[in-house]
């Protein structure tokens, strides 16, 4: 899958299929979460499976761009995610945004999830790597159906084989350091 992956063209424009802000499903703390619309993965169970398509959704809006950034500003909120489809096959579109929250709102974390993994996404480089390297979390790899352990979910992750990766410590380190959830109460 990685091969064929690595020539999956970007989206042109920036559809989106859902925003939903102030929730906690999509990473820790609460987060204002943009679903993209676009992948190409087609992973088997996918809980988004009308994301796929590249046209499901609206347009990416200055208006929403302005709205997303009015409800990360509030002081109760933890950051952005990006969700999916796939974010990385938009990543051309979402490094405007990503940079714009990285500018005016630098105490905001980025996590963005993705199908592909990091090895492939630092081969690619280009935008992809990119808005990687402008991420705080990456959670990465596809969705499994058959490594989705119920009794043992991992928080943030649909299966087993996805990681979270702290991103800045990671480039740092120059290998893959995984991302330690807050213990939570």
């Amino acid at each position: 899958m990685d091969e064929r992956s690595r020539t999956w063209a970007d989206a042109p424009v920036l559809r989106v299929a859902d925003y939903k802000p102030f929730q906690v499903l999509d990473g820790e703390g609460l987060r204002c979460s943009l679903y993209v619309s676009y992948c190409a993965f087609n992973c088997l169970g996918c809980y988004n499976k009308a994301a796929q398509k590249r046209n499901y959704g609206v347009e990416y809006t200055a208006e929403l761009e302005e709205r997303i950034l009015r409800d990360l500003s509030g002081r109760h909120v933890a950051g952005l995610t990006l969700c999916g489809g796939e974010p990385m096959l938009n990543a051309t579109n979402l490094l405007p945004l990503v940079r714009r929250v990285r500018a005016e709102l630098p105490e905001k974390t980025v996590w963005s999830y993705t199908g592909y993994r990091w090895e492939t996404l630092e081969l690619i480089g280009g935008d992809r790597w990119e808005l990687v390297r402008n991420l705080d979390v990456l959670i990465e790899g596809q969705f499994i159906a058959e490594e989705r352990d119920e009794s043992d979910l991992k928080p943030f992750r649909g299966s087993s084989n996805q990681r979270l990766i702290d991103v800045p410590a990671s480039l740092a380190a120059g290998h893959v350091v995984e991302y330690e959830v807050a213990a939570r109460f």
